[in-house]
């Protein structure tokens, strides 16, 4: 399993948003560690698949029907 990159508040200074998303999307996930000792993980979002069409239907009244 690959460590995250972990970076300090104190090193993004001076470098503009651009560069940094950037970096995130290089690497994949960053972790910022903060002065207070807390932390926050940054990570590109997903590309999700298209959903598959699938063959079938729903019958009329199926709200309406009463299930056991």
């Amino acid at each position: 399993m690959d460590a995250t990159p972990v970076i300090t508040l104190d090193s993004l200074t001076g470098i503009s948003i651009a560069e940094f998303l950037s970096r995130v999307l290089q690497e994949g996930t960053l972790t910022v560690q903060l002065p207070n000792g807390e932390s926050v993980i940054i990570q590109p979002k997903p590309t999700l698949k298209p959903l598959p069409v699938l063959n079938g239907f729903v019958p009329e009244g199926w709200k309406d029907a009463i299930y056991p």
